[in-house]
């Protein structure tokens, strides 16, 4: 049995490891593990890069990862803390995205600015108890590899986007992206697909 589920089992020894991991009613872990424990545990891969100004919300008992010659730009932030976050290579995530767990992006994916991808949602169906206090539940959002998403998209839990996809800027993506398809709008939609039998991106 691993640790975590250890943990999970004992509820006052799992409290105990969240204080010394985090400060109470934060998602930002303390100091001494950012600087002692995330390094040796989360991998980076060859040339990768996380810019000074990137805040990295990672925590040692689920995934980072960050594949060889992929790019975290300032201002972003990563958070691990309720689910696994990994990064393929040649990923460029760009300034001021926001990437909570859990998230799994391909290779070769362009993320342009102001993008959030969240596999987080927060409950909210007691009236009587705050929705902060409410229990959280996530669902993983893919992006496979070669995709391109635009500026100030939101792609939201448990949604898939397919191989060599295209997000419009501004999309709120909130269903599944098949393969070869560009989406636009609120809630996003296909506008136009790839055919092979014509060599060309053809409207739906």
């Amino acid at each position: 049995m691993s640790i975590k589920d250890k943990l999970k089992q004992h509820p006052g020894l799992k409290k105990l490891a969240l204080y010394l991991l985090m400060p109470k009613h934060q998602a930002r872990p303390r100091l001494w593990v950012r600087l002692f424990i995330n390094p040796f545990i989360h991998k980076k891969g060859k040339g990768s890069l996380i810019r000074r100004r990137t805040r990295m919300d990672v925590l040692p008992f689920n995934t980072f990862t960050l594949g060889s010659y992929s790019t975290i730009e300032d201002f972003a932030t990563v958070n691990n803390g309720m689910g696994a976050v990994i990064i393929g290579n040649h990923v460029r995530i760009g300034i001021g995205n926001v990437l909570i767990g859990p998230v799994r992006i391909g290779d070769n994916v362009i993320l342009a600015q102001n993008i959030v991808l969240s596999g987080l949602n927060h409950g909210y169906q007691d009236p009587d108890v705050p929705i902060a206090l409410q229990p959280c539940t996530v669902g993983e959002i893919v992006v496979e590899a070669d995709c391109w998403i635009g500026a100030n998209s939101v792609i939201t839990a448990g949604v898939t986007i397919g191989r060599h996809a295209v997000v419009a800027g501004g999309s709120v993506v909130t269903k599944d992206v098949p393969p070869f398809t560009i989406v636009a709008g609120n809630p996003a939609r296909p506008i136009r697909q790839y055919q092979p039998s014509s060599g060309t991106w053809e409207k739906i």
